[in-house]
């Protein structure tokens, strides 16, 4: 199908001029409507604009400008019906063959402080989505264009094509372009049903905050790919992104090289960039299973892998490993000398030649991510025909907020360490038990049903790695809720212990502390993690 007029009206300009230039180039006629076509008309394209088109002009403040007959006629006529084609002969409506349209900004005019309502309903764009269905319904017969990445592949199949477009073109471009329409209306209908009732729409008064939990709530998400199997080979899989990712999220991650990643390979990977991303010194992070199996921190990144390593050697094989720094070649000896087998390889960043000696590891997957911290709004786990939401566990202590529960006090370097197995503790699954000694895991105990097994556990990790907890500390999730974890700790050579308190026996707990001689602060706040 040949373009021969196109209809042009964007919010979003970028690329737009040049996409005009190539279409005029190729003999296209032009529409266009406010600013867009004040700026084509100033470059010396020529551009009717469409009051004059229509012989009616833009009216109520913008609200009506291309909601007309002679726009949506020339735009939804069948080109295969005859009597359709008939109707627009004898009204004078010529075909519009291409709408190149996007809408106003209303997520970023609400994302903005202070936004009124007034302000936020006039950001809602009605001929724009309108003229966009029409042309996407009408694909056999009209290109719809909402995506200015779009453009520039447009043009170079019309110049190969003498000015035409494929019908599977302009079915791709209809599929996008509904997709655009469902998610501006999505962001409109969580925004406005997270509104309190009963407001006034006044432009000197702001909108009341919005709920973050909106009353019906819509989600969007892009297919990235589609995944060899889920969990298991038998479960079938995709993975898909945010259209806007967080900085810093592992969606926005960059392979370098490597297999393609897995189901479970891109959660776990998750699990340690989360992790590793929340230290300010040099850290890193191995997972298996999505748990921390080691964790430490120091004056390198090499030291950092070093201490990590030595937690759990048997479970780091295969794992997953993040650094919070740029990974350099001596990282890279640090993890051969080791002969550590690793499945994913995650940093901020490589150097060259950290990359050309992990060129020789074929299978290794390696990420690259922007080192950020910003999070999700809202964190979702699906259930049998629902889904919970809840906001990101963005809580972090300082020694400000610890509470001195037994007769004696921590040392400030027991504080560093308990403040460091506290910021493991959150990202290890529930029950989690945390031993750390020198910015150092030493014991992980993670998800299990009593806490006390996983303090075992977590002794028995130790001492299976070589690794000593005599003086050490230790991170509790959430509170003992009884003394036996207590006991089991000592009994292992823990010196401090740090958790939430507020069980209805943290009494016989403090007592426990005391009669070993431990040292235990209270958070006030817990970190359960599922």
């Amino acid at each position: 199908m040949k373009i021969i007029q196109a209809l042009i009206s964007v919010s979003d300009k970028q690329g737009v001029l040049e996409f005009a230039q190539g279409l005029a180039a190729l003999g296209v006629k032009l529409l266009s409507t406010g600013g867009t076509a004040r700026l084509l008309k100033d470059a010396g394209l020529a551009v009717t604009e469409i009051g004059d088109y229509t012989g009616f002009p833009e009216m109520l403040d913008g609200r009506v400008k291309t909601l007309h007959p002679k726009v949506h006629g020339g735009i939804l006529a069948r080109r295969d019906l005859p009597e359709h084609m008939a109707t627009l002969d004898e009204h004078g409506i010529p075909t519009i063959d291409l709408v190149c349209v996007n809408l106003y900004p209303f997520r970023e005019t609400v994302a903005q402080p202070g936004v009124t309502l007034e302000n936020a309903i006039e950001n809602i764009d009605i001929g724009g989505p309108t003229m966009v269905r029409s042309a996407a319904k009408n694909y056999t017969g009209v290109a719809i264009v909402t995506d200015p990445a779009d453009y520039a592949p447009i043009l170079a199949e019309m110049r190969a094509s003498h000015g035409a477009l494929q019908l599977a073109t302009r079915f791709d471009l209809a599929k996008k372009a509904f997709t655009h329409t469902a998610r501006y209306d999505s962001t409109i209908a969580n925004w406005l049903t997270g509104e309190p009732e009963g407001i006034e729409a006044t432009p000197s008064i702001p909108a009341p905050a919005p709920s973050i939990f909106p009353e019906r709530l819509q989600l969007a998400f892009d297919r990235v790919e589609t995944l060899r199997y889920g969990e298991n080979p038998h479960q079938e899989a995709a993975f898909y992104r945010e259209p806007q990712i967080p900085a810093g999220c592992i969606a926005d991650y960059r392979q370098l090289q490597g297999k393609e990643l897995s189901y479970n390979n891109i959660a776990d990977s998750d699990a340690a960039w989360e992790c590793v991303k929340t230290f300010p010194e040099p850290a890193c992070v191995i997972v298996k299973h999505a748990n921390p199996c080691g964790v430490a921190i120091g004056s390198s990144l090499p030291e950092a892998y070093g201490k990590a390593f030595q937690t759990d050697p048997t479970s780091a094989f295969g794992g997953i490993i993040a650094f919070n720094g740029t990974v350099d070649a001596d990282v890279v000896e640090a993890m051969n000398e080791r002969k550590h087998f690793v499945e994913v390889l995650i940093a901020p960043a490589f150097t060259e030649a950290a990359k050309a000696l992990l060129q020789t590891k074929q299978n290794l997957r390696v990420l690259e991510v922007p080192l950020a911290t910003d999070l999700h709004a809202l964190e979702f786990k699906r259930v049998g025909g629902g889904l919970l939401a809840q906001t990101p566990d963005a809580f972090s202590i300082t020694s400000s907020n610890l509470t001195v529960v037994t007769q004696k006090a921590p040392t400030p370097e027991q504080i560093r360490d308990l403040l460091f197995a506290w910021r493991v503790a959150k990202f290890v699954k529930s029950n989690a038990i945390v031993f750390c000694g020198g910015g150092m895991t030493l014991g992980v105990g993670a998800g299990q049903m009593s806490r006390v097994d996983s303090t075992r556990i977590a002794h028995s990790k130790a001492t299976n790695a070589g690794l000593s907890l005599t003086g050490s500390v230790v991170a509790s999730d959430a509170f003992f809720p009884f003394r036996d974890g207590v006991d089991v700790l000592a009994a292992a050579g823990a010196v401090a212990v740090i958790q939430p308190g507020g069980s209805m026996r943290d009494e016989e707990v403090i007592a426990a502390a005391n009669e070993h001689g431990l040292t235990m602060v209270f958070t006030g706040f817990r970190h359960f993690r599922h």
